[in-house]
């Protein structure tokens, strides 16, 4: 047996005695091998038993020029160093062994490593005017003790590592980019899908955004209040090349005339009394590369049309109190529920300013339209009731959306949410019937605006005594915007809040 393995350096055999490994050395005349015990679970001797070529592979790792290594004892001594190594400092086969290793490669530290005990991994060193990244790392023996080093070169001068460092660099600018391109996709499908219905009249409002997204030109939303302006606005800008900025919304109708130019353009510091010690920022400087939401935009004052043209023109504009104009590069989405063309006949909206703001002009359709979206609609209503308040999710009978389909909603999808919010806070069975709807066949054609009324007053009452006064809280707790939240205080004047 012995004869047939006589070919490998090291191997391991069984008998009677337990494990044993064998070495051999071969002259021209003859082959010596000594036999000797081994413990089962010496991990060499295992490696050596279980990797026909085990002596090839450590020949490899002692010789190979990418992975030569000098090996030193606890007391830094010289034990062996791979060929490469010896030439490299011009030594001959064997002369640096048995001497200190500060004697054999300059500035090295693998007698530091082999005192310590703790490695030092990727460390420049030089050595003969090159530059050479190593590592050095401690060897402990079987009971834990250090009993000397190894030193590696990883790279033979840092223009590999920095080669290196470029390539992974490089990729990770192209898992970047494809991170981007996914959440891209994610934030396309999320845009659309905030857009609930897929009756005709929706189908069409979202081909018209994905045809007009791409294009950096102005779009004027035009609609009834309540139709959903604004999730419209952050599909277009989602699907927009500015979609890694966010959409920076103002609302005109939701501020006093002379605030709407101080948060259209900012102001410097000490402008005015009141403001701020470092000035401010308006949005249309916050939208620069980005777009910019103009909500209400047919309550705009006619002094300010002025200058939103003008910033339309050619993307400049001046902070309140500032000595030089400013430029930003935003794209403008605009939305609006007024008659421009009866705003432009009574001298209250500039034409040059709507032929401006109108080159792309999507309508959106009122919810008594796309009756058949009812459906989706109350279900998303009664999913995001639930997701807020962290109850149940409600269901809807089938009388109940047939109910929801017989109603004109001049109050559109908002109208539609309230209704379905109420009827989930005061319905005492599931499914919710028609009968847990404040609903009621209209007699005269304003008996359903009055019904939104009481609904939108009873709602923003709750909401605001539950946030103890905090309009913020109370819009994000009712699902709906600031802007339309002040819209709402101001049109329900008997309505207490602090």
């Amino acid at each position: 047996m012995l004869a047939e393995r006589s070919d490998q350096r090291v191997f391991s055999i069984s008998d009677q005695f337990g494990p044993l490994v064998a070495v051999a050395y071969r002259t021209p005349d003859a082959t010596a091998i000594v036999v000797m015990m081994r413990e089962p679970n010496d991990s060499l001797f295992e490696f050596a038993a279980t990797v026909e070529f085990a002596g090839d592979i450590l020949r490899h790792l002692l010789t190979n020029p990418y992975e030569a290594l000098t090996v030193v004892d606890r007391e830094g001594i010289v034990r062996y160093i791979s060929p490469v190594h010896e030439r490299f400092f011009g030594l001959p086969a064997g002369g640096g062994l048995g001497k200190h290793v500060t004697q054999v490669i300059e500035n090295t530290r693998l007698h530091e490593v082999a005192r310590n005990g703790r490695a030092e991994i990727g460390q420049l060193q030089v050595m003969k005017d090159t530059s050479r990244v190593v590592t050095r790392i401690p060897v402990q023996g079987s009971r834990g003790e250090v009993v000397g080093a190894i030193g590696q070169v990883m790279f033979k001068g840092p223009e590999q590592l920095q080669t290196l460092s470029a390539e992974l660099s490089r990729l990770r600018s192209e898992v970047e980019y494809y991170r981007r391109e996914l959440s891209s996709l994610r934030e396309r499908s999320v845009g659309l899908d905030q857009l609930i219905g897929d009756g005709p009249a929706m189908r069409r409002l979202k081909q018209q955004i994905l045809k007009v997204a791409p294009l950096d030109v102005p779009v004027l939303l035009v609609g009834e209040s309540g139709t959903g302006k604004e999730l419209v606005a952050q599909a277009i800008h989602q699907l927009s090349p500015r979609r890694e900025e966010a959409l920076v919304m103002i609302n005109a109708a939701a501020l006093p005339a002379n605030l709407v130019e101080s948060e259209l353009f900012g102001y410097e510091a000490g402008a005015f009394t009141g403001a701020e010690r470092k000035g401010r920022r308006g949005k249309v400087e916050q939208a620069d590369r980005s777009s910019l939401f103009l909500d209400e935009l047919g309550d705009m004052p006619l002094e300010m049309q002025v200058k939103l043209l003008r910033v339309l023109e050619d993307g400049s504009y001046e902070r309140i109190g500032g000595q030089g104009s400013r430029i930003s590069n935003f794209r403008l989405i605009s939305a609006s529920n007024r008659d421009f063309q009866r705003l432009i006949d009574e001298g209250r909206f500039r034409l040059d300013l709507f032929y401006r703001v109108s080159a792309v002009t999507i309508p959106l359709p009122p919810l008594r339209d796309r009756l058949e979206d009812i459906p989706a609609l109350a279900r998303q209503a009664l999913k995001r009731f639930a997701q807020r308040h962290g109850v149940a999710v409600r269901r809807l009978s089938t009388a109940a959306i047939q109910l929801l389909q017989q109603q004109d909603w001049p109050g559109n999808v908002r109208q539609l949410m309230h209704v379905v919010e109420r009827a989930a806070i005061f319905a005492e069975t599931d499914p919710i019937g028609p009968t847990d709807f404040d609903l009621q066949t209209p007699s005269k054609p304003d008996s359903v605006s009055e019904s939104l009324t009481r609904v939108e007053e009873n709602l923003i009452r709750a909401a605001l005594q539950r946030c103890g006064g905090n309009k913020k809280r109370a819009a994000a707790e009712l699902g709906i915007s600031r802007s339309y939240l002040y819209k709402r205080l101001a049109a329900l004047a008997d309505l207490p809040f602090p």
